[in-house]
């Protein structure tokens, strides 16, 4: 096949160019629309303990549960009524930090089974530890947009008031962010959410009319029992059981300057071979005597490695009868 002299073969090219930017046009995608996507909030995230309280309220039977309210937060606890006629009374139970309602370290076997010793046990779930305060973050200042010229008074003047605030409104945001909680307002914040935690359960226990009413700590929850005690007195509340007892970082009192100003029969259970717990108790007991405490017990136990369950039972024996022993209750089975 003869070919096309070199001229025409030109003029066809030349002919074809105005058509190519035409038919890539056509394939090229839609510009992506400029306005910005929508800003979609996230839930808060749940605390731990309410993650936990979760997990029991699956796992427990409904009888045991208990909605408490304290100010605008609802908390599970966990009801258990003795197994008796006649009650000794009823024992509230403060996990520590990082433990549930239900803590399989003293909490747990203590409201199970002080049931069968004449003892109502309500177990609460007290809010997750508060943290130190988060840095400031950095003021955020935006540039103009190089792309949209800044409007000229004339144009404004012309484009009437409301394009004037439309245009002011592009302006940077200078205002600074709105400055962290100091650590004081958030050790102040977590101690009322905890004291209305107890005062809750406090009226709870009320309306069940017990003979007497006892707070039991264990770690952190311990310094809690202690704290409320000092700020409120409550008079219906006469025994304090302090387990493994820890303060909080960061938070004063120490509990050897709180306890000894509880004029109540107050029980100190410790474990003598944590060198850490035995020297905070020693400190316990050098303050009570300065005061002259005249209800103060120390009970010094001893923990089982490899027997979890043996150490439970010691501990649940050792708070029966202190509790027989220091409110005239019966010690039960």
């Amino acid at each position: 096949m003869p070919r096309a002299p070199r001229p025409i073969l030109t003029a066809l090219c030349f002919a074809l160019l105005p058509v190519a930017p035409a038919l890539l046009a056509e394939e090229e995608p839609a510009p992506a629309s400029k306005e910005p996507a929508p800003v979609v909030e996230r839930a808060p995230l749940e605390e731990r303990s309410q993650e936990d309280a979760s997990g029991l309220e699956r796992q427990l039977p409904s009888r045991e549960q208990q909605q408490l309210k304290a100010g605008e937060e609802s908390f599970l606890a966990l009801w258990q009524p003795a197994n008796v006629s006649a009650p000794n009374g009823l024992v509230i139970l403060l996990p520590g930090e990082g433990e549930s309602a239900d803590w399989p370290d003293a909490i747990g076997p203590i409201r199970r089974n002080l049931p069968n010793a004449g003892w109502s046990t309500l177990s609460l779930t007290l809010p997750d530890p508060s943290g130190d305060p988060l840095p400031p973050r950095p003021v955020k200042t935006e540039e103009p947009s190089k792309a949209e010229p800044a409007v000229s008074p004339e144009k404004a003047e012309e484009e009437g008031p409301a394009n004037t605030e439309q245009a002011g409104s592009a302006e940077p945001n200078t205002d600074p962010a709105p400055p962290p909680l100091s650590r004081d307002a958030i050790q102040k914040l977590q101690n009322a959410r905890v004291f209305a935690r107890i005062e809750a359960a406090l009226a709870f226990a009320r309306e069940q009319k017990p003979k007497s009413i006892v707070l039991l700590g264990h770690g952190t929850g311990a310094y809690w029992a202690a704290q409320f005690l000092n700020a409120n007195e409550p008079k219906d509340v006469r025994n304090l059981l302090l387990i493994a007892a820890e303060r909080p970082t960061g938070y004063e009192p120490a509990l050897e300057d709180s306890l000894p100003t509880l004029k109540l029969a107050t029980g100190d259970f410790y474990y003598k071979e944590r060198r850490a717990d035995r020297d905070a108790a020693l400190l316990r007991m050098q303050a009570s005597k300065r005061q002259k405490h005249p209800a103060y017990v120390q009970v010094a136990m001893t923990g089982l490695l490899g027997d979890r369950s043996t150490e439970q039972e010691q501990l649940i024996r050792r708070v029966r009868g202190w509790l027989s022993q220091h409110t005239g209750a019966d010690s039960g089975g």
